[in-house]
């Protein structure tokens, strides 16, 4: 099999269920975003401890199925639809839990950070700037077309998670987070 097909060379590209449109439009740019932190996430993953790569496949695993939602127009069937991986619909509520816990464990936040400390930290904080550039693209999209809105909480609770994460990886590291001094 070909990993090329050409159908996309005049800019348009298929939707699950069969709806062909622009590459420039918004359904493509959210899940495209959202393709792009799946492979940030596999990048964090691939420098990360067994417990780590563990719950970041698990989200590159949430990703895909999110990205396959995203990609499924209103107007597909809904046979189209019942063949669509199902969205574990306790996502969110599995990241909160993993936020409090790891939050349990670090320092009380009380002032802005900066980013970096670890190459793995450094490598989450990009993912959750990345995550939030996927949420904005996925509340564009849900101004225009209909959007469960459990994705646009996953993706926002997502990005708390990988700033959490980014902390208890330089605590992992003994690389204390950088006070942001405004001065």
């Amino acid at each position: 099999m070909k990993i090329y097909t050409k159908r996309g060379d005049g800019g348009k590209t298929g939707l699950i269920g069969g709806d062909e449109i622009s590459k420039s439009n918004e359904r493509i740019n959210a899940y495209g975003e959202v393709d792009e932190l799946n492979s940030i996430l596999g990048w964090c993953a691939s420098i990360s401890d067994k417990q780590i790569k563990k719950i970041l496949e698990r989200e590159n695993r949430n990703l895909f199925v999110l990205g396959s939602w995203l990609a499924t127009p209103d107007s597909a069937s809904s046979d189209t639809k019942k063949s669509l991986p199902e969205w574990n619909s306790k996502s969110t509520e599995v990241l909160e839990g993993e936020i409090d816990g790891f939050s349990d464990s670090l320092s009380e936040l009380k002032n802005f950070i900066l980013p970096g400390g670890s190459e793995l930290a450094s490598r989450l904080h990009i993912a959750r700037t990345v995550c939030r550039r996927a949420e904005r693209a996925v509340c564009r999209l849900s101004e225009k077309e209909n959007v469960n809105t459990i994705f646009i909480q996953y993706l926002n609770r997502l990005s708390d998670w990988l700033f959490t994460l980014a902390r208890v990886s330089n605590r992992n590291s003994n690389i204390e987070d950088t006070i942001w001094n405004p001065d």
